[in-house]
C-alpha cells in the first residue's frame, strides 16, 4: 500500500510537472530541466560512490558538473569548431573602398575612401549612384563594389549600361603583393593565429563567398590569397 500512494503521489507530480513546463517559457524550462538534471545526478553521483560504484558515480558526476556549467566535457578544440564565429568581420581595402563581411550573417557592408562620396556608407547610396561609380575607379575598387551590389541589388545588371555592366573599365592597376596584415584583416583573425584558425575561418568565408555558391569569384580569390599569406608561416 505505502509503494502505491507513494507511485501515485509521483505521478501526479510528474503530470503538474509536464503541465507547468507547457505553460512555461521554452528556454526558461530548457534551463530549469537542466539545473534539476544536474542536480539529480550529483546526488546520484553521490549515492552511487557511497555505495562503492566509483566507476559509475565518476562519469556521472562529471555530467552533472556539466549540465550545472561547472565544467565543459568538451575539448578546447572541438568547442572551437562547434561555436559560431562570436561576430568576426573580415576587411577588405583598396584605394577607393573599405569592404566588410560579418562571418555569421554574410553581411556586406563598406565606406568610400576617397572622390565626392569620401566618408559615405555604401547603404546610405542608392544603387544607381554606385553603379555610376564603376567607371571611375581603380579595377580592385570596381570588383569590390560589384560584389556589394551583387548582395543588395542582384539584378542590377540588367539595368547597367555599358562599361558599367561588366565591370571592366580603363583604370585598372597592378595589386600589389598581399602582406600579412591584410591578409589576417580578410579573414578576419588576430595576428599569431594557428594553421587551424586559418583554414577554419577560409573554410567559413568560402561557404559564404564561393562563386558555386552565388558568391563574388573577386573575393574567393582573395580569401585564398589570405590562406596561402598565412599558411606560409606554419609551414
Amino acid at each position: 500500500m505505502p509503494a502505491l500512494l507513494l507511485g501515485v503521489v509521483v505521478l501526479i507530480l510528474l503530470l503538474w510537472a509536464v503541465n507547468a513546463f507547457s505553460k512555461a517559457d521554452p528556454k526558461q524550462a530548457a534551463r530549469v530541466l537542466r539545473y534539476l538534471g544536474g542536480a539529480g545526478a550529483l546526488i546520484l553521483a553521490a549515492f552511487l560512490f557511497f555505495r562503492g560504484q566509483i566507476g559509475i558515480a565518476i562519469p556521472l558526476g562529471a555530467v552533472g558538473l556539466s549540465l550545472l556549467g561547472w565544467v565543459t566535457l568538451w575539448p578546447a578544440s572541438l568547442a572551437g569548431r562547434t561555436q559560431r564565429s562570436a561576430g568576426k568581420i573580415s576587411r577588405v581595402r583598396s584605394a577607393f573602398l573599405e569592404m566588410e563581411l560579418d562571418h555569421d550573417s554574410g553581411a556586406m557592408r563598406g565606406q568610400i575612401l576617397a572622390g565626392r562620396h569620401t566618408g559615405a556608407s555604401l547603404d546610405a547610396l542608392d544603387p544607381q549612384t554606385l553603379v555610376g561609380l564603376l567607371a571611375k575607379i581603380d579595377d580592385d575598387s570596381r570588383q569590390l563594389l560589384v560584389a556589394y551590389l551583387d548582395r543588395r541589388v542582384p539584378g542590377w545588371r540588367e539595368h547597367a549600361q555599358g562599361d558599367a555592366a561588366a565591370g571592366s573599365g580603363s583604370n585598372a592597376a597592378p595589386r600589389g603583393k598581399m602582406t600579412e596584415q591584410e591578409a589576417y584583416q580578410i579573414l578576419g583573425l588576430q595576428p599569431g593565429a594557428s594553421a587551424q584558425e586559418i583554414t577554419r575561418a577560409h573554410r567559413s568565408l568560402m561557404k559564404k563567398l564561393h562563386p558555386d555558391q552565388g558568391g563574388s569569384t573577386y573575393l574567393a580569390a582573395r580569401v585564398n590569397e589570405a590562406k596561402e599569406v598565412l599558411l606560409r608561416r606554419h609551414r
